[in-house]
């Protein structure tokens, strides 16, 4: 008899919180936020400069699933200026500037506590693997919303280099467990990254719609095992995948 599946993968934003308004406003003052801190060294930057480079980021980011994060974007983008010798504390500061407006757009799901909360008195051990171009911004979020106590550990692709769905991704996840894949189940909003990349280790998959965009092509090609409306009907969808596993 298989032994039941107890260690979930969730995916941060979009599943476990969500934007509140449009983000191009409020990417729009965090770069403005940005470029002011940057002013205090003497350093003038564009906003939609900076802004332009990294849409060039997140395109080739789309293409290999390579993280090379919002630093050294910056880094790269100051040097093409002139500016070649900017200390590491600066360039954060900057960053830290942008991303104490974009946290403010960010709010945890309201059945995302209770959820956790039942999940782990049932047992069950979790982890975040969030796609991020920075790793404090999703740190710092995490402790703001106060969920870290309920996770053995919280990634990003901005610490370990490769965005879901990467196979990488998953593999350094599980590895924090010493699991096989089909000792875990992903839980996320993005059947491209989410559910086709643990597809791909022939993870068990449960995707969560009510935040999700997705194409038709998309909804042909990548079929999740679970599609729920909400985090709070996690637990009984979990009990089902548990008692087909035991037959």
């Amino acid at each position: 008899m298989a032994s039941s599946i107890k260690h979930i993968l969730f995916d941060l934003g979009g599943t476990l919180m969500y934007s509140l308004d449009d983000s191009s406003a409020v990417n729009q003052q965090g770069d403005e936020a940005l470029t002011k801190a940057l002013q205090k060294y003497d350093i003038q930057l564009d906003a939609k400069l900076f802004r332009r480079r990294l849409h060039e980021y997140y395109a080739q980011r789309d293409k290999d699933y390579y993280e090379t994060t919002y630093h050294l974007v910056l880094r790269e983008l100051l040097k093409d200026l002139g500016y070649a010798e900017v200390a590491e504390s600066v360039i954060r500061s900057g960053l830290d500037a942008l991303y104490a407006i974009t946290q403010t757009n960010w709010q945890l799901e309201n059945d995302a506590l209770e959820t956790l909360q039942l999940l782990k008195s049932n047992q069950y051990q979790m982890g975040i693997f969030s796609n991020a171009g920075d790793d404090k911004d999703v740190q710092q979020l995490v402790e703001k919303f106060g969920i870290r106590s309920y996770f053995d550990f919280v990634l990003t692709s901005a610490a370990c280099y490769y965005r879901k769905p990467h196979a990488r991704a998953f593999e350094i996840s599980l590895a924090q467990w010493n699991i096989t894949p089909k000792e875990a189940i992903m839980i996320g909003d993005s059947l491209t990254a989410d559910i086709f990349g643990a597809n791909q280790l022939h993870m068990k998959t449960i995707w969560i719609t009510r935040r999700a965009t997705f194409t038709t092509e998309d909804m042909q090609r990548i079929k999740p095992d679970f599609s729920l409306r909400k985090l709070s009907e996690l637990l009984p969808t979990l009990d089902l995948i548990n008692m087909k596993t035991a037959r």
